[in-house]
């Protein structure tokens, strides 16, 4: 009886080990998410955060710092709630306990005004357990650098708050330490620590298309991009496991026209159960191809640029699932990652194991201290037999690797920290320091007077036996002497300038007010890369054009200056001629006679044609003899590529680049729509003025296509 007894004391001690065991790996497994500065709870994106002064048995803070409120923060996203309440600090801890693995780091960001601190001057460094994660970190400054991004490549999209995301492994305790800059503050508004379920990433990866033994997971990572390629956005509740963002890709496209979007037609599953965590099948069940897959041949592809921190590796991972062919050898295509062949011969329904099933590849890189962008490029394989030359993706990341427990961009770092051992030699260096530049400025300053004056009196002579010719009037600002009056023109200090380069009268800024109704816009006739145009009269009664500089307008000063002196010296019936000018208050203003038919550009650039171009009517004005010979969509193109060449300014205009991937498009579009006609007799042929370019074009089908910025 009493063994029996026994036995069961130590079935129950064996039943309590397991279910402490279970209990605290579920404790692990579970998610813990801050929010900073607030003393309770809250709900928010379907999970609870917890206020990081509510008594918890999931983390601790080392110093309560200030907590910063305000109810009208939301940063633009779902997060919105949890971004009216911050920590800010001088320095701070959180410490986590009782975790196994690969985590997700996650720390938001959402600057909004503090009492007492300018939000603009925080600055502050990150690490965490022992991996530093950011050096003199400014929030506003990276949130502005980011919508200057989405600015100018034409998105409607704007962000008012930062999440940066790291992938760190941890054995049983994390410690994320803040520390403010010298004079500065920190502040943080939330904090996820997210466990990775699965297996995220292997060891060997792909390096330049050849398997490495490359160990990631021995390394801190941090997320870069994370895109959903061809689709919409993916809200981190959509991507519940491991609750990541995923963004849309096209504001990082090169060119835009070089890839459409698809969508799936049936359910897509993962090629292997360990898959599940990589994507969510979201993300593979959208994609981008090749817009046309008959023209877009040999050297075009889809191009994606991404700015990133130089002198790191990085890890690339594509996402794949063919959405269209059932059997293989349909779609065969190159990966390109930073113009060198990642990989070729690509068919997604081979590497996948069929149709409508999710595959992932990863590639490695090294960006050199020497460049801060990476790109990312797919382009048809022609050198194998694949029935249609197109390429596919369905989604797109990037991530930064650590190098020496640093995963912190150097340029940010400050030489002026230093330890404290070292500051009685550096008060001593400042002092002796100090009397050496004393004793060497008044050197200098000796040495300046003497060779100043030497030169002032070679001027002066020199102005004596050679009189000076024109110079230009205005240079940032500083006017050179001249003496001028109301009526007549220019003199320099000889009296010659006016009588040798006739430059015109110099009108007072008075007198170009009361000629332009102090520049009424209504009496605007043209505006131009340096500025508007009015219309005027001066006090003689003669009609003028009066062109006015943009104030900030870099470009003008150099525009000033040439139009000047080119005008001044030149004279044709059919130029238009320079009456004066003014520079006064750091104005740059041109005086012309008035020219009633319009300007020399409207003729020259076709403002007929641009009538036809706006119509969408193009092919009415297309000539006779050409008439059934040409590609509708070919036309279509061209006319809108003339139409964006000629914007009014210089910033709406098409680079060079693009302007030759655009007119090689409607090159080839025009002889895509030949090869289809073939069988019609046509009275013109582009065939024999293209033959030079397909010649060139063939020889290039082997190099890796290059990148137009």
């Amino acid at each position: 009886m009493e063994k029996v007894q026994g036995r069961g004391i130590w079935g129950l001690v064996f039943l309590i080990i397991v279910f402490l065991s279970v209990s605290s790996g579920e404790a692990q497994s579970k998610p813990v998410l801050v929010n900073c500065g607030a003393n309770s709870s809250i709900n928010v994106d379907g999970r609870r955060w917890i206020g990081d002064l509510a008594p918890n048995d999931n983390f601790t803070v080392s110093s309560p710092g200030v907590a910063a409120t305000d109810s009208n923060a939301d940063g633009n996203s779902t997060l919105g709630p949890l971004y009216k309440t911050a920590r800010i600090f001088n320095a701070l801890n959180y410490t986590f306990a009782g975790m196994q693995g690969n985590y997700f780091l996650r720390l938001h960001f959402c600057p909004f005004p503090f009492e007492n601190y300018n939000v603009n001057e925080s600055s502050f460094s990150v690490v965490a357990n022992g991996l530093k994660l950011m050096t003199e970190f400014n929030v506003p400054v990276e949130i502005s650098d980011k919508n200057l991004h989405l600015q100018n490549s034409n998105s409607n999209s704007s962000s008012l708050s930062l999440v940066k995301e790291y992938i760190l492994a941890i054995n049983d305790v994390l410690v994320v330490e803040f520390v403010s800059s010298r004079g500065s503050f920190g502040f943080i508004n939330a904090i996820e620590v997210v466990p990775v379920v699965g297996t995220l990433f292997a060891d060997s990866v792909t390096v330049g298309g050849s398997n490495a033994n490359f160990n990631v997971s021995g390394r801190g990572i941090e997320t870069m991009y994370r895109l959903n390629i061809g689709g919409q956005e993916i809200k981190t509740n959509q991507d519940s496991d491991l609750w990541r963002k995923w963004e849309m890709d096209s504001s990082y496209m090169i060119t835009a026209d070089a890839g459409v979007e698809i969508r799936n037609t049936s359910n897509v599953t993962y090629a292997s159960n360990n898959d599940s965590s990589v994507a969510p099948l979201l993300v593979y069940e959208t994609a981008r191809i090749m817009s046309n897959t008959e023209v877009l041949e040999k050297k075009f592809n889809m191009s994606w640029k991404f700015e990133v921190d130089p002198d790191f590796d990085y890890l690339i991972r594509l996402h794949f699932c063919e959405l269209v062919y059932d059997k293989a050898n349909q779609r065969i295509f190159r990966v390109y990652i930073n113009n060198k062949t990642a990989a070729d011969s690509f068919d997604v329904y081979v590497r996948a194991g069929g149709k409508n099933i999710a595959y992932h590849q990863d590639y490695f890189d090294t960006v050199s201290s020497k460049t801060n962008t990476l790109w990312v490029q797919l382009g048809p394989d022609t050198a194998v037999g694949a029935s249609g030359t197109d390429a596919l993706l369905n989604g797109l990341e990037i991530f930064k690797l650590s190098r020496s427990a640093n995963l912190a961009y150097a340029d940010r770092i400050d030489s002026t920290e230093k330890t404290g051992s070292h500051s009685k030699s550096w008060i001593l260096l400042l002092g002796v320091g100090a009397g050496v530049a004393s004793v060497l400025i008044i050197a200098i300053t000796f040495t300046c007077i003497f060779c100043f004056g030497k030169i002032r009196r070679k001027q002066m002579n020199d102005a004596k036996d050679n009189p000076p010719g024109w110079r230009p009037l205005f240079m940032h600002g500083a006017v050179v002497s001249s003496i001028a009056n109301n009526k007549g023109g220019v003199h320099s200090l000889n009296g010659s300038l006016a009588a040798s380069t006739r430059v015109g009268r110099r009108f007072t800024l008075s007198e170009i007010r009361a000629a332009t109704n102090n520049f009424d816009d209504s009496l605007v006739i043209g505006v131009g890369g340096f500025g508007k145009v009015y219309s005027g009269k001066i006090e003689d009664g003669t009609l003028a054009a009066i062109k006015r500089s943009n104030p900030q307008s870099k470009q003008g000063l150099t525009e000033f200056e040439t139009e000047i002196e080119m005008l001044s010296k030149l004279r044709h019936r059919h130029l238009v001629s320079l009456i004066g000018f003014c520079e006064e208050q750091n104005e740059m203003i041109l005086v012309y006679e008035y020219m009633a038919n319009g300007t020399l550009r409207s003729h020259l650039f076709g403002k007929w044609a641009m009538k036809w171009q706006r119509q969408k009517s193009l092919e009415t004005i297309v000539d006779p003899r050409l008439k059934g010979n040409t590609c509708p969509e070919s036309l279509k193109k061209f006319g809108e590529i003339a139409e964006k060449c000629l914007a009014d300014e210089g910033k709406n205009r098409p680079t060079m680049g693009e302007v030759l991937w655009h007119l090689e498009f409607v090159l080839q579009l025009h002889e895509a729509w030949m090869r289809a006609n073939a069988t019609i007799e046509t009275s013109i042929t582009s065939s024999q003025a293209l033959e030079d370019l397909e010649l060139r074009v063939a020889e290039e089908a082997r190099r890796p296509p290059l990148a137009l910025e």
